[in-house]
């Protein structure tokens, strides 16, 4: 009986992988909870419509910084290069297809280029990501200066995308979140990239080669924030290489909530999504407190702390 009972049980190891997504979901409950008691309308479909579709990008942003950060690096540029993707939609995407399409293609490949110089020259990827944030910033102003342009009408259609059953920012989240998932915990792929995160010796004396691993983490981490700067586009109607510049920390915020952890190998893409819901409603709830715009950074940020720490009181209990 007694085996029965520990065999039901969920294992110590099981309960500190899934811990700090537990906090960040009791977090995320907790504000849409503040938020209907502020506006019923908020738990009709409409109303978490208009709550979730900030989170759509972010959270998309959130499992790149994840990806990166499994492999043990750290992204400072994710939000210059959103905003630059959201210059190249509102521009080239709409007077030439063929060549915006190509631009963004290409600037997956450059990502997954500074995978390798920060490989092969052993460069801190603080210092790289963060001069390669100077350089989609300066692209993004030299193609649009000011924010302006438009999106595609197949964009703009997905963004303003209403579907009467389920609030549409789900589909999106959920998509790419089991997509990242699929990646990272069942394809050669994704245990490549946590094995370069926790022990880069073993992967290598296993034979396989940890150039190959960081580059294809950068393919990947490229090829998420295009999607997520094509959905804020989709949302804003336009192109601003300024308009991703808080998600450079706020995705960082996002993997720790839901349970990654700076010294990489982990990856926990259900996780980042509810963290990254979680910061985004943040924002909702203070709107609806009426807290004076100039309060407001402050009062997120108190937020995120108190949920940090109760991820560690939780870590330690499970420890």
């Amino acid at each position: 009986m007694t085996n029965l009972v520990a065999t039901a049980m969920p294992s110590r190891a099981l309960l500190r992988r899934t811990g700090p997504a537990m906090v960040s979901t009791v977090a995320m409950v907790a504000m849409i909870a503040v938020c209907a008691s502020l506006q019923s309308d908020v738990l009709t479909v409409p109303g978490l419509t208009l709550v979730l579709s900030a989170a759509v990008p972010l959270v998309i942003a959130a499992q790149a910084q994840m990806v990166l950060m499994a492999v043990g690096d750290i992204d400072l540029g994710i939000g210059n290069f959103i905003g630059l993707v959201t210059v190249v939609t509102a521009t080239k995407l709409v007077s030439s297809p063929g060549t915006g399409a190509l631009m963004l293609l290409g600037l997956v490949a450059a990502y997954a280029v500074l995978g390798a110089l920060i490989h092969l020259r052993r460069v801190p990827s603080l210092i790289a990501t963060l001069g390669a944030s100077f350089v989609w910033l300066g692209l993004g102003m030299f193609v649009l200066p000011t924010p302006g342009g438009s999106t595609p009408q197949w964009l703009a259609a997905f963004g303003s995308w209403q579907p009467g059953g389920f609030p549409a920012p789900l589909l999106p989240i959920l998509v790419v979140t089991a997509v990242v998932w699929l990646l990272s915990a069942r394809s050669s792929v994704g245990v490549r990239a946590r094995a370069l995160g926790s022990n880069p010796v073993a992967l290598q004396r296993a034979g396989l080669r940890p150039l190959a691993a960081r580059v294809v983490a950068y393919a990947v981490a490229g090829a998420l924030g295009v999607l997520s700067g094509l959905a804020l586009a989709s949302q804003t109607g336009g192109g601003d290489v300024s308009s991703a510049t808080s998600y450079t920390l706020i995705t960082v915020a996002a993997v720790i909530l839901g349970g990654g952890s700076f010294a990489g190998g982990t990856a926990v893409p259900w996780g980042v999504a509810i963290g990254g819901i979680t910061l985004g409603l943040v924002s909702v709830v203070l709107s609806l407190l009426d807290v004076p715009s100039n309060m407001q950074s402050a009062v997120q940020g108190a937020i995120v702390l108190a949920v940090l720490a109760g991820r560690v009181v939780v870590g330690k209990v499970l420890r």
